[in-house]
């Protein structure tokens, strides 16, 4: 269903979104091999997010 799909893609969104914002607190403290790592989490979550995305636009696509 649309619904699970979208939730689902929202769900990675707001992960993705949560390491970028350590990513961010990491650097501000002078922390950056911490904030590399979570970066590196953030692309990943973020290349998950557009995976799903892609996956709920399509189910909404063929309910219409």
């Amino acid at each position: 269903m649309p619904k699970e799909a979208h939730t689902k893609a929202a769900e990675h969104h707001e992960n993705a979104a949560k390491s970028h914002r350590t990513a961010a607190e990491h650097h501000g403290k002078g922390e950056h091999v911490k904030a590399h790592e979570e970066s590196t989490k953030a692309q990943g979550h973020s290349k998950t997010a557009r995976e799903h995305s892609d996956v709920a636009h399509a189910k909404s696509q063929s309910q219409k």
